[in-house]
């Protein structure tokens, strides 16, 4: 719990509550605001288990999920860390820190941006492909086998709904 105060105090987040007698009642939510309450709640733990079985997969590449997840950024072309963050999901200065490593380990190497010169692009490298290539092996019979129990039509909804809340979200500006 420490680190959780530890992190609010940085953001200045922590103060003291007033009784609780003083605390504002929250709207009610609609049934389409409650829906999406317990969907956020269950991704929260779909995110976990995938989380784990990432792990567990990218390490038959020798590699972490995180490396695997910067690695997926620059698989198709050399990208900079702020477009592989974008596409990814996670901040500029998080796939910093990987692609740091990865260059380090040979994984993938910065190259020269004819568009931009201090914002180097990250590439994979030939070791980096045959990572996610050991990867793909156990990856790919992993997905046919939990997709084959859910159903092509499920998966596919959810991939739709997935996108649509994540255009909706992107474009609200506002988190809460």
């Amino acid at each position: 719990m420490t680190g959780a105060v530890e992190v609010a105090e940085a953001v200045g987040a922590v103060e003291i509550p007033p009784p609780r007698d003083r605390w504002p009642e929250p709207a009610l939510e609609s049934p389409a605001g409650e829906a999406l309450t317990q969907l956020i709640l269950a991704t929260f733990r779909l995110n976990a288990r995938l989380m784990e079985a990432a792990q567990e997969l990218a390490a038959a590449g020798g590699i972490t999920a995180a490396w695997w997840q910067v690695l997926g950024g620059v698989l198709d072309q050399p990208r900079t860390l702020a477009d592989i963050g974008r596409r990814m999901g996670v901040s500029r200065q998080g796939v910093r820190r990987v692609a740091d490593l990865l260059v380090r380990r040979g994984l993938a190497e910065y190259r020269p941006n004819p568009a931009h010169r201090r914002a180097h692009l990250l590439a994979c490298t030939e070791a980096g492909y045959w990572a996610i290539r050991q990867i793909s092996v156990a990856q790919h019979p992993w997905a046919d086998r939990i997709g084959s129990q859910v159903g092509l039509v499920d998966l596919r909804h959810a991939l739709t709904t997935m996108r649509r809340l994540t255009a909706v979200l992107e474009g609200d500006g506002v988190a809460w």
